[in-house]
C-alpha cells in the first residue's frame, strides 16, 4: 500500500476535476452543518484529522455521483475514495460555495466565523448517543430551541464557528466562511468589522485569523493508496474491515458495501425506493430498508449474514420486501394514523409490519387488522424497539410471525416485555420530547381534535409557515420556572402542549395565569381539553406546578389508554 499526502485544496481540486470518483459502496452525504462546523473549527486549530483511503483501478467498478458537482474524468485510471468522503465533500462544499445534493435536494452548508472569537476553545460538539448523522430539517440542539435570544447571543460569542442564521449574518464581527475562502483581500472584512485605521488593534489580530482561516486549504492529510493489482471484491473487504474496526460506519453501511459487491448497481434500486417512499411521507434511512430486505432474506434482521448471501437470494428477497414496505406504510397511515416517521419511536416497526404482511399474504380479516392496530400503536408508544436490544427483540417477533402466529401472539410477546399495556401516570415522570409517549400523547392528542389556541388550525406535522410550523410549547415557560424548579422539572412533558409558531411567540415568557384567561375566553375550553391540560386557577401559579403535573398526568393517562383500547386488551 502507497503512502502520499495531499492539501485540502489539492483534494477539492480533483473532486471538482473529477479525478477522485466514489464507489458505489459508499453510503450517501450524511452530515450534518453541525458536522462541518466542527470539522472546519479542528482544522482551524490544527487538530488530527484522520487519514483518506483511496484505490487506484483501471478496472471497470459501479459508482455514484458525489453529493458536490464534478467534471467528467479526464483519465482512463480511476482514483476511489474509500473513506473521507463526509470530510472532503464538506470541505469542496464549503470552499469551493457549492451546494450539496441531499437525496434530490440541493441544500447550501452556510458557516459564519467569528472574528472576535475567544483564543480558547468553547466546547461545542453535541455527541449524538445513537450516532445518527442523518440530515434533520431544524439542525439546532434541544437546548436552543428554548432558549432566549439573550442566552443563545452569549452561548455564539464563546463559539469560533457557527451554522449561520440571518441575526448572525447581520453583526459585524461574523464573517461567512466561503466569503473568506473567496477573497485573499481581507480589506471587505475588516471594514465591515468597522476598521477603517490600520492602527486599530483589531487589524493585525483579525487579519492574523482570517489567514489562519484560509490556511485550512493548506492542511495536509495523509493519504493511503490501495495497489491497482487488488479485485473489487477485494477492496469491498478492506472497506469493511477498516470502517468495522474504526467504528466509523454503521452496520448497515458496511453490509451495504458487502451487497453492491455482490449485486452491482443495486445501489440506485435501493435509493430509487427510497425516495418512492419519501414521496410518500416516509423519508427514512436507507439502512431500514436494507434490514428489511435482509428480514425477508434470512427471517431475521442481524446485518451478520449478508456476506454469505447470493446475489440471486438479494434480487428475489428485495422483491418481496418492497411489496411489504408498501403494505406497511399504507397501514400505518391509512388504519393506525401514523402519517409521519417523526411519529415513530423506532422505524424497526415498519420491518416488523412489512413481515406481517408478508407472512399473510397481504390477506387480513378486519378483526386481525384492529388486533394488529393495537399492537402497532401500544409497541410504538410502549417503545417496543427504543429499550434494551431493539434487534434481538425484533426477530423475536419476525420468529414469532414465522411461526404463523398472529397480533394476538405479538401483542402477548409486547405484554411479557413491558409488564402492563396501559399507561400509568407515573411513566410520563421525568420523560423528554424524545421518548415514544410525547409521539403517543401527539397523536392522542390530534385525535381528540386539537387545534392551535389562535389560528384554530388542527394539529399537524406538515403546516407551511413559520407561524403555523407546529412548536412544543412550555405551558410553564422555562423562564418563569428558573430558579424554582429544575430544568429537567421543566422539560417535563406534562409541561409541553403543541400550538403554532405564531401563538408561541406571542405567549413568550408569560405565566399560564396570565395568558390562559384570553385564550379560554376567545376560543373556549375545548382547545385545552383536547391536549388535557387543566385550567384550574389553582394549579396555574408558580408555587401550584407540581400539582399542575400530577393533574395533567392523570388526565393524559386516561386519554391515551382510551386512545390506544387497552381496556379491551
Amino acid at each position: 500500500m502507497a503512502k502520499a499526502e495531499a492539501t485540502v485544496e489539492e483534494l477539492v481540486g480533483m473532486i471538482e476535476r473529477g479525478e477522485l470518483r466514489l464507489p458505489e459502496m459508499q453510503r450517501r452525504y450524511v452530515w450534518r452543518s453541525t458536522r462541518v462546523r466542527d470539522l472546519l473549527d479542528s482544522l482551524y486549530r490544527g487538530y488530527p484529522s484522520g487519514a483518506i483511503l483511496l484505490w487506484e483501478t483501471d478496472e471497470a467498478v459501479p459508482m455514484q455521483a458525489f453529493a458536490v458537482g464534478q467534471q467528467g474524468n479526464p483519465y482512463q485510471t480511476t482514483r476511489l475514495l474509500l473513506d473521507g468522503q463526509q470530510r472532503l465533500t464538506s470541505l469542496s462544499a464549503v470552499i469551493r460555495g457549492e451546494s450539496v445534493n441531499v437525496r434530490g435536494r440541493r441544500k447550501p452548508i452556510e458557516l459564519l466565523f467569528n472574528l472576535d472569537h475567544p483564543d480558547q476553545l468553547s466546547v461545542v460538539t453535541e455527541v449524538d448517543e445513537n450516532g445518527d448523522d442523518e440530515e434533520d430539517e431544524d439542525e439546532r440542539a434541544d437546548d436552543e430551541v428554548d432558549s432566549t435570544e439573550d442566552e443563545l447571543q452569549k452561548r455564539f460569542e464563546r463559539m469560533t464557528f457557527v451554522v449561520a442564521t440571518k441575526k448572525l449574518e447581520q453583526m459585524p464581527n461574523w464573517v461567512k466562511v466561503t466569503d473568506v475562502f473567496k477573497s485573499d483581500s481581507d480589506r471587505v472584512f475588516l471594514k465591515r468589522a468597522g476598521i477603517n485605521d490600520l492602527d486599530d488593534p483589531r487589524s493585525e489580530k483579525y487579519s492574523q485569523r482570517l489567514a489562519r482561516l484560509r490556511g485550512i486549504r493548506k492542511y495536509v492529510y495523509r493519504m493511503d493508496i490501495l495497489e491497482r493489482s487488488l479485485s473489487y471484491d477485494e477492496v469491498t473487504e478492506i472497506f469493511v474491515r477498516v470502517n468495522s474496526l474504526g467504528a466509523k460506519l454503521r452496520s448497515s453501511d458496511l453490509a451495504l458495501a458487502q451487497i453492491t459487491a455482490k449485486w452491482r448497481g443495486s445501489l440506485k434500486t435501493f435509493q430509487d425506493f427510497q425516495e418512492e417512499c419519501t414521496k410518500a411521507g416516509f423519508d427514512v434511512d436507507l439502512g431500514i430498508h436494507l434490514k428489511n430486505l435482509i428480514a425477508f432474506a434470512t427471517g431475521q434482521s442481524r446485518f451478520l449474514t449478508v456476506g454469505r448471501l447470493p446475489a440471486a437470494t438479494l434480487r428475489e428477497a428485495w422483491k418481496e420486501c418492497v411489496r411489504g414496505m408498501q403494505f406497511a406504510l399504507n397501514f400505518l397511515k391509512s388504519n393506525v394514523g401514523i402519517d409521519s416517521p417523526a411519529l415513530l419511536s423506532s422505524p424497526f416497526l415498519l420491518v416488523a409490519l412489512a413481515f406481517y404482511g408478508h407472512k399473510r399474504r397481504y390477506q387480513i380479516e378486519a378483526d386481525e387488522a384492529q388486533r394488529l392496530r393495537q399492537w402497532a400503536l401500544i409497541a410504538n408508544a410502549k417503545g417496543r424497539y427504543s429499550r434494551g436490544s431493539s434487534e434481538t427483540l425484533l426477530d423475536q417477533d419476525l420468529a414469532t410471525m414465522r411461526d404463523g402466529a398472529g397480533a394476538d401472539q405479538l401483542i402477548e410477546r409486547l405484554r411479557l416485555q413491558v409488564g402492563r399495556l396501559d399507561v400509568a401516570p407515573e411513566e410520563f415522570e421525568g420523560r423528554s420530547q424524545r421518548s415514544a409517549l410525547f409521539k403517543t400523547m401527539f397523536l392522542a392528542f390530534r385525535d381528540a381534535g386539537a387545534r392551535d389556541w389562535q389560528s384554530n388550525l388542527a394539529i399537524g406535522l406538515g403546516h407551511k409557515g413559520a407561524q403555523h410550523r407546529l412548536q412544543f410549547h412550555h405551558i410553564f415557560p422555562k423562564a418563569v420556572l428558573n430558579g424554582t424548579y429544575t430544568a429537567r422539572e421543566a422539560d417535563d412533558i406534562a409541561n409541553l402542549a403543541f400550538i403554532g409558531g405564531k401563538t408561541n411567540r406571542q405567549i413568550s415568557d408569560k405565566p399560564p395565569s396570565q395568558y390562559f384567561p384570553a385564550l379560554i375566553e376567545k376560543a373556549g375550553v375545548g382547545s385545552f381539553e383536547a391536549q388535557c391540560i387543566p385550567i384550574d386557577q389553582s394549579l396555574l401559579g408558580i408555587e401550584g406546578y407540581r400539582g399542575f403535573l400530577a393533574e395533567r398526568r392523570k388526565l393524559m393517562s386516561q386519554r391515551l389508554n382510551s386512545f390506544l383500547g387497552v381496556a379491551q386488551l
